[in-house]
């Protein structure tokens, strides 16, 4: 039997020997090291000790976790302009709000929910984006059910519109601060491999599995990934293809 932690990066599997974790910690801000591999993000303190944290994205070439933030946050910005968009029309013409009014429920609110903060400054942002957030959504279905009697829409087109300025500062500066949120979502697999100690910064932690030996396939990809990562073969756990892990290094 073989005890594997599973992780993800992107939309890729992969999984790592137990044995050869001591621990895993939440990402947290780095020291960067001059004139080091692109691989390498910096580095921390850990137990008396400093050392190395490879990114695991930049050793499989994938782009950085921070570019990936900034693709959805570009898609949630566009999607609450559509949404006041529609709302206005929906106001001073009469047309049909299919929009949804539940904060809970827009492509932002969804992530949202599911996102807790480990940085106090994006801690704060995050309050404050929260409040501003669930605050426009309110007006927007208070302002749906007064304009079925109240012609006047000026006042209410003014707090909206002052409304979403809010919110999309607040949106604006959490965006800023992508670093610190990303620290808040990923995850540094602290690897032990002989007498070296180094950490591998991955998106997410999946699921630990005690798999035979038997179940291993074989990969075309095997033994040939490149100079600081060997695969050994990958495994079918429920219908999602797991790449097994045989050897990894960091760059000196």
């Amino acid at each position: 039997m073989m005890d594997l932690i599973v992780f993800s990066v992107g939309n890729n599997h992969y999984a790592l020997n137990i044995e050869n974790i001591q621990r895993i910690i939440q990402a947290k801000e780095l020291t960067t090291i001059p004139n080091s591999s692109e691989l390498i993000d910096g580095m921390m303190s850990y137990e008396e000790k400093v050392i190395k944290v490879l990114n695991f994205r930049k050793l499989i070439g994938l782009v950085p976790y921070e570019k990936e933030l900034q693709k959805s946050f570009a898609v949630f910005k566009l999607s609450y302009q559509e949404w006041l968009n529609e709302l206005k029309d929906s106001l001073e013409n009469g047309s049909v709000f299919t929009k949804t009014t539940n904060p809970h429920k827009s492509e932002l609110g969804v992530w949202l929910d599911g996102f807790n903060s480990y940085d106090d400054k994006v801690t704060a942002v995050l309050k404050e984006l929260m409040l501003g957030h669930k605050h426009i959504y309110s007006l927007g279905s208070d302002a749906l059910e007064l304009c079925k009697t109240d012609k006047d829409k000026s006042m209410l087109n003014e707090e909206i519109d002052e409304a979403f300025k809010k919110v999309t500062h607040f949106l604006d500066i959490f965006i800023s601060e992508l670093e610190g949120v990303s620290n808040s979502l990923q995850k540094l697999i602290i690897y032990e491999k002989s007498s070296q100690t180094f950490a591998i910064k991955v998106d997410a932690i999946e699921n630990i599995v005690h798999i035979e030996e038997s179940k291993i396939m074989s990969s075309h990809e095997e033994h040939i990934t490149g100079e600081y990562l060997e695969l050994s073969g990958i495994l079918d756990i429920d219908g999602v293809l797991i790449n097994l892990i045989k050897n990894i290094d960091i760059p000196k």
